[in-house]
């Protein structure tokens, strides 16, 4: 097999001022091609299961306009999930809702570590790295986690556009989402939706929010909002504003 020349995390504007540091896990539904097709058609590795459509789109429209630093996995989550411990059953799916990759079944050991090893680790190096070197430089970070989710999943309807997810410390989050609440009253606002916090699904939240003791929060959006350009941005819009605001809430006495 050929040896993985793209790197697995691509990291934009390090060096920004803002006190956000922005995290898409889910970024990116490449296939690298040592895996092929993965036993995939096309409308399902551009669907939910490979990625978080829409997700990446928001995330660099947050990162531009609060001048904050973006980390992205360039890689599928198909091929490993890097919002999964190392010993989760789904670090390496099998099923995904109804979708079978049979390309992962009965992996060997090696190949499991191969994935380990070139895409799972580096990106969260990568998260660590960059927030260290803040630490160092005297410099305030929050910790902020962008996923999408489906707007239907086995059958069931998802009522929200957007849930929030807290790690171990929930503070933040909470003030997130009063802050959300405040400028739009009607807004359907998710709590620990359309995940639970804390069961698996908040690795990155976890790992580097609440490991290294900052603030941090997981925000969910219905991909349905924010497929079209527009969409994205507008979602980015009020997710600026209402950091902003909850940060600032924060931080008084």
């Amino acid at each position: 097999m050929e040896k993985e020349t793209r790197s697995p995390v691509l990291v934009t504007n390090a060096r920004g001022r803002s006190p956000f540091v922005i995290v898409c896990d889910h970024a990116s539904n490449r296939i690298p091609e040592r895996y092929g097709d993965l036993g995939l058609t096309p409308s399902e590795r551009l669907s939910h299961i490979a990625w978080d459509p829409g997700a990446l789109a928001v995330s660099r429209f947050l990162s531009d306009s609060l001048n904050a630093p973006l980390i992205e996995s360039t890689v599928s989550r198909l091929v490993i999930d890097c919002n999964r411990a190392l010993d989760a059953p789904d670090l390496i799916w099998t099923l995904s809702e109804r979708t079978r990759i049979a390309a992962n079944e009965n992996l060997s050991d090696e190949e499991r570590q191969y994935r380990i090893r070139h895409f799972h680790r580096p990106f969260h190096g990568a998260i660590e790295m960059l927030l260290e070197a803040r630490r160092n430089a005297g410099q305030e970070s929050i910790l902020v986690c962008m996923h999408s989710f489906t707007p239907v999943y086995l059958g069931v309807a998802r009522p929200w556009p957007i849930g929030l997810m807290h790690g171990r410390d929930s503070r933040f989050t909470e003030r997130l989402r009063d802050a959300m609440a405040a400028e739009r009253p009607e807004l359907n606002i998710g709590w620990n939706e359309p995940y639970a916090a804390l069961t698996g699904v908040t690795l990155t939240l976890e790992a580097h929010g609440d490991g290294r003791g900052i603030e941090s929060t997981m925000i969910e959006l219905r991909n349905d909002e924010i497929l079209s350009p527009e969409g994205a941005r507008r979602w980015a819009g009020l997710l600026a504003r209402s950091l902003e605001a909850a940060r600032l809430k924060g931080a008084r006495p």
